[in-house]
């Protein structure tokens, strides 16, 4: 009898935009599956973008599944504080210099920076060429690789320069993760999170069960979560791809994490280290505004400890900085900063209807849980 657990596992899930849907596939080996990458090429030529830490691990495997074609690489500094237009602009230099044609393919070979670029580049460049995502971080793999937010960062502001841009196919290699330092683990962890806070309460409760074996890499549950992951986002993409609506639960913690990120310098934070105090900090002002219980704010709090996240913001940002960081952000609207807060574990909401003293008190408290 055929073991159809192999089977089920390379079932891709299904980004619906009609004729721009396109498949997630996550397994283990998938960077050496040259009969799955090779349909997404368009044209002969294929430009990879990777980083500096990304790229001795694992582009001599992808080169060997593009055999035949035409591949140029480029090669980014790794970390957050080079996802700029000056990077942006090496990427076009490279492009230009091959010279790239309008069919070329671009694969994103890394985390979030090297997606978020290469997807920019692939929406800009000859007016749009076809990019491939192959994250190989897990916060890549459950949420920047997926749903066509592509960007570079502004001094002022992050995100604030960008498109989106959908890709050709999503291919996570689990197998990754194993490359993957324990504090780059963590923070993916946080998106994860994410995922159960927003709408999924019975998530939330299976990650309080297995956060252990997920830090500990355990293949399976890893699977799993980013499976679970990627359908919540898949389902939320789907119905709202340009975020006009449910699409901006995905932002909860991000408007004080985005102001932490740059508040503190791109890179001294994780992006998911940021992202998971601005979580505590939104159940905090949900819990101060009557929404949640204290015991919903420890539960979450303890959640984020045991997957190895901060949950003490910054004393070096006060009340001032913060909330003229979180200003200069996409969610802002006539002059309200809009937030996503909880009226429950799983239940998360948008409004920019909330006691303006009680989000400074949440500001200004070091103190969340």
């Amino acid at each position: 009898m055929k073991d159809m657990s192999s089977v089920v596992k390379m079932m891709p899930l299904s980004v619906g935009l009609g004729d721009r849907s396109y498949p997630i596939y996550i397994d283990q080996g998938l960077l050496g599956n040259a009969e799955l990458i090779r349909p997404y090429i368009t044209g002969q030529q294929v430009m990879i973008v990777s980083n500096e830490t990304v790229a001795p691990l694992y582009l001599e495997i992808l080169l060997q599944s593009l055999a035949g074609f035409q591949v140029a690489t480029h090669i980014l500094p790794d970390g957050e504080e080079f996802k700029n237009l000056e990077v942006l602009e090496t990427l076009f230099d490279a492009l230009l210099r091959v010279p790239c044609d309008r069919k070329t393919t671009m694969i994103a070979l890394g985390g979030g920076v090297v997606g978020d670029i290469t997807g920019f580049a692939a929406a800009c460049y000859q007016r749009g060429v076809p990019f491939i995502q192959i994250p190989t971080t897990l916060l890549a793999q459950v949420d920047s690789s997926v749903g066509g937010k592509t960007a570079v960062n502004h001094p002022r502001g992050k995100n604030m320069i960008g498109a989106f841009y959908q890709p050709r196919c999503v291919i996570t290699d689990i197998s990754t993760l194993n490359t993957l330092d324990d504090r780059q683990l963590s923070a993916g962890l946080a998106e994860v999170i994410k995922y159960g806070l927003i709408g999924d309460l019975e998530f939330f409760t299976w990650l309080e069960k297995n956060i252990d074996r997920l830090r500990q890499r355990d293949p399976e549950v890893l699977t799993e979560a980013i499976r679970c992951s990627c359908r919540s986002k898949a389902e939320i993409v789907a119905e709202d791809e340009r975020e006009g609506g449910i699409r901006a639960l995905l932002n909860l913690g991000h408007t004080f994490g985005h102001a932490i990120e740059a508040g503190m310098g791109y890179g001294n934070w994780l992006h998911g280290e940021a992202i998971a105090t601005g979580m505590l900090m939104a159940a905090d002002l949900s819990h101060r505004s009557g929404w949640i219980s204290r015991m919903d704010v420890t539960r979450i709090a303890e959640l984020l400890v045991r997957a190895g996240l901060p949950v003490v913001p910054p004393a070096e940002l006060d009340i001032e900085h913060y909330l003229k960081l979180m200003m200069v952000d996409k969610k802002v609207h006539q002059g309200r900063i809009r937030l996503v807060l909880l009226k429950g574990i799983g239940n998360a909401f948008i409004s920019d209807d909330y006691d303006h003293l009680l989000l400074q008190e949440t500001l200004a408290s070091r103190t969340l849980f």
